[in-house]
């Protein structure tokens, strides 16, 4: 199903190939490759001087080529956000997968204790009922699942709430047949939007001072951490010098975006969305990219090339920009937009239109949704 998948998207977008950037039908995600390698290098260049490796989440390319070059670039593996971005990630070759999200539904934990078989999964895990699950179902299927307990360090979302839950968690995973502990997670994602990198740092450590003590109290109780992940593109220069965390699961540092480019110097934008001015109104340009296009969560999307050109809002399909007399660009014109956040508008197409020297050189297809295109509800 993946390859009948790729092989298809392929073929649709084929006629992009060897056109300039600026002449692709709208809108159109584009990745500068030049751009996407020197942030790779840049990650693992500041990596080298710090204590935890780098395993990057993919929820925000969802790209099996983007994936394989992080690893061959050093990465010791990747992380997922759902279990068919996992299964993807495995039959694109990547050999250590970590879910940082628990998994429920019955279809859903069959499909992973499935792809054990063959392939190492690690999943997160917080609830004694949930590790039962998934265990009996590698039983079932007859491999076995590596798991991490999730530590709740400020999101309030998933996560034991104490070390004694996590304890007492640990203590009936090493009751069940088909799981191994490898350790615990705690992504200290709440920070990540705290601009002040003093005030960041401050919370970051708080954070990860919670997630030692349980280290401790895990240890004491007989179950030592092989693994403590944890850290964001946001925090990864915070986290990734913390001398017990083994590993920082940053991903968006790969394309770079409005949301991240405070948090994390040193990384450049190489995600952008072309789009097309379709209404030209005095000092009004509106753009055929909209939230249907391109991620505004958190803070908007820019244009690439006019910064100081400012959006006034975007409806579903069209982005509204207030400009002056000195703005080149008319009717019909196509410029780049910056996305506000990289996560959310990957998910909104089904390829990347890969550019080297400003020419479509390839295109990659983006992990879809849902578990039909993976395999998984066959």
């Amino acid at each position: 199903m993946i390859d009948r998948w790729d092989e298809y998207l392929r073929s649709a977008y084929r006629s992009s190939l060897g056109r300039r950037r600026e002449e692709l039908v709208t809108p159109a995600l584009i990745v500068d490759l030049g751009l996407v390698k020197e942030n790779i290098r840049f990650m693992m260049e500041q990596l080298g001087t710090m204590h935890a490796k780098l395993r990057p989440h993919i929820k925000c390319q969802k790209c099996a080529e983007l994936a394989r070059m992080q690893v061959e670039a050093g990465a010791i593996g990747v992380c997922a956000a759902t279990v068919w971005e996992a299964i993807v990630m495995i039959h694109a070759g990547i050999e250590d997968v970590l879910i940082v999200n628990e998994v429920g539904g019955e279809q859903k934990i069959k499909a992973l204790a499935g792809a054990a078989r063959e392939h190492r999964l690690t999943v997160a895990v917080d609830d004694k009922r949930n590790a039962s699950d998934l265990s009996e179902a590698a039983c079932a299927a007859g491999s076995r699942l590596d798991v991490l307990i999730e530590i709740d360090v400020g999101m309030g979302r998933g996560g034991v709430r104490s070390s004694k839950e996590a304890v007492e968690l640990a203590q009936h995973v090493d009751t069940l047949k088909a799981l191994r502990l490898r350790g615990v997670q705690g992504y200290e994602g709440h920070c990540m939007q705290e601009t002040d990198h003093g005030a960041r740092e401050r919370k970051v450590k708080e954070a990860l001072a919670y997630v030692h003590e349980t280290v401790d109290r895990l240890a004491a109780a007989g179950f030592a951490c092989e693994v403590v992940s944890a850290g964001g593109t946001g925090t990864y220069d915070i986290t990734a010098a913390v001398p017990f965390v083994t590993e920082i699961q940053a991903g968006s540092y790969v394309f770079m975006d409005n949301f991240h480019a405070n948090q994390a110097p040193g990384f450049q934008c190489a995600l952008t969305v072309l789009g097309t001015v379709v209404i030209e109104h005095g000092n009004t340009i509106v753009f055929d990219s909209g939230r249907k296009s391109i991620g505004i969560d958190y803070i908007l999307p820019t244009l690439a090339k006019y910064p100081q050109y400012r959006a006034r809002y975007f409806a579903e399909e069209h982005a509204v920009f207030d400009v002056d007399d000195a703005c080149p660009l008319a009717l019909g014109d196509t410029a780049e937009l910056v996305p506000g956040y990289a996560p959310t508008t990957v998910n909104l197409y089904d390829v990347y239109h890969v550019v080297e020297n400003d020419v479509v050189v390839d295109v990659w297809p983006i992990i879809p949704r849902g578990g039909g295109h993976a395999g998984i509800l066959e």
